[in-house]
Formats: C-alpha cells, structure tokens, sequence
C-alpha cells in the first residue's frame, strides 16, 4: 500500500514559522507524503525550502541559532518602509541552499505576495525560488519591500493568509492540511527548553537601544512588561496590533471557505515575529500539534 498524499498549506507568521518544519516532520513520520505545497510569508520560506528536498540542512542550521546570531543577520536601515534589508539572511540562505527556479523543485510549490502600490496579489509558480520568498516574506514596517524588476512586493498575507487557492489543482493529494500561524491564545501550549547556553545570553548594550524600537517582534517573560508594553502603545504599534487582528479574523473567514481534512493551529503568543532563536522550541510545537491532529483525523476515518 503506498504512502497517503497531501497537499499542504503553510501560513504566515513570522518566527512560528518554524512550527511548519515539525508539522511537515510529524506528517512524514507518519506515512505521508507531500505532494503539493502553497505558502504565504514564513509559510513560503519553509515550504519551499522543503520542496527543494534541503530542509534537513535548514533545520540544522536554524536551530543552531542564537539570539546573538539571529540579531547579527539583521541588516538594520533607516527606511521608513521597514528597518531590515533581508540581504544578509538570504545572502546566508544561498550558501547553505542554492537558488533554483520553483518549475524545477521537486514537489509542486507556490506562493503569494502583494504588489505595491496596485494592491494586486502576485502568485509565484515559477522563477527564482529566494527572489519569490524575499517578496512573500516583506513584512511591512519590519522588512522593506521587495525588488523584483521594476515591481515591489510586501508580505502575502497582508490578502491571503492561508492561500489554499494557491495549491496545484493538478496535483493535488488525497488529503489537504493546513498549518494556521495565528492562531487564538487558547492554542498555546507550554514547552519544555532544552538548556541551551547560547539561547539565554543577554543582548549587548549596543542593541538594547535598538530593540527598544521594535519589542512589539519581540516577546517578553515578564507579563507586567507585556501589559505595560500594551498600555504604553506607539503608533507603529498600534498600526501592527490592528493589521494582527485584522489578519486573524481574515483567516478565520478563509478556513471556514474552505474543506480541510487536518487543521492545526499554532497561537499567535507562541513566540514573537522575530524570534527565530527559539526554532527548535517551535519546532516541537508544530510536531506536537500535528501528531494530535493527524491521530484525531485518523480515529475519524476509520
């Protein structure tokens, strides 16, 4: 008997991203393969390295991370449009994958962004693999947008969150699972660290400076901090709670348009937007929900 198929939708959300790569673990593990793959924003980055058949290396190499390195690949600018260039982490990303053309990869892939300033959802189904994740993955005021050509791109789930239009009808699997990044605060679940001496260091004072303009990306143990962060709101963060809530509803709407045989969902307090130090954590948590998911829609079937 051959192994069941899926096809695959990974949404958008930063950092929890990396729930994604245990999600796609725990589904293998059990006997699934996947045959198709739409992603939006971080969605898109782990999805299409997976597609590349390199997500091992990016495992290892995410998980290896500390908050000192993840800060180190921060090419801070002054823009307006967003304070990171993104050069850096993708310059870093092509020396541990090669770019490839998405006609090419080795499972079907597609993922969206939005062109500015039309407004206009672009869907990558080809071309460069990293020229059309750099534009999924613009989040607005953290990311500038991406240049490709003479068009700009910002984050694709700023219009569609959890693209399930976006799957191959030509490929598509007998089941379709999806993996929702923003999910309510009920979703979260507590995870055990690992003691990992690079993951406590402290910040340089020389960042401290810096990260008091974005912690909004950024979450904090101290609940007293968190309230007083939420009662003492900047604009800018004011601006993102809004587009959160906005987004949150948006793909609510979107999973209930849609039939969908394995569902799980990764809160949105799981861990901050650019919290990539804690992969491994996130990691867990996408296996660990995915496992439960794939045994309750197992026991359903039978």
């Amino acid at each position: 008997m051959g192994k069941k198929t899926v096809s695959l939708v990974l949404s958008s959300g930063g950092a929890r991203g990396m729930a994604h790569i245990g999600a796609i673990e725990a589904l293998e593990e059990k006997g699934y393969e996947v045959v198709s793959i739409a992603g939006c924003s971080a969605g898109a980055l782990i999805g299409g390295i997976y597609a590349t058949g390199q997500l091992p290396k990016f495992k290892d190499w995410i998980c290896n991370l500390d908050r000192i390195d993840v800060f180190s690949l921060m090419d801070f600018t002054l823009s307006s449009k967003g304070f990171i260039k993104g050069e850096k982490v993708f310059g870093e990303l092509k020396k541990l994958i090669k770019d490839c053309q998405i006609e090419k990869l080795k499972i079907p892939f597609r993922c969206t962004a939005v062109e500015i300033p039309s407004g206009k959802e672009k869907v990558f189904a080809s071309g460069s693999l990293y020229e059309a994740i750099r534009a999924s993955l613009s989040i607005p005021t953290v990311m500038t947008p991406a240049k490709i050509g003479r068009h700009e791109y910002i984050d694709g789930g700023i219009l569609n969150p959890i693209p399930f239009n976006l799957l191959d009808e030509q490929h598509l699997g007998e089941i379709v699972a999806a993996v929702d990044l923003n999910g309510p605060k009920e979703a979260l679940i507590k995870v055990k660290n690992k003691d990992k001496k690079a993951s406590s260091l402290k910040l340089p004072s020389w960042l401290k400076d810096y990260q008091s303009k974005f912690t909004n990306y950024f979450y904090s143990d101290e609940k007293e901090e968190k309230e007083d962060k939420m009662k003492a709101m900047s604009s800018v963060e004011l601006l993102n709670f809004s587009f959160d809530l906005l987004q949150d509803k948006l793909s609510e709407m979107v999973i209930e348009k849609h039939q969908v045989d394995i569902l799980i969902e990764i809160s949105r307090e799981q861990a901050g937007t650019l919290e990539f130090h804690r992969a491994e954590e996130l990691i867990q948590v996408g296996k660990q929900k995915m496992e439960q998911a794939i045994a309750t829609f197992e026991d359903g079937s039978e």
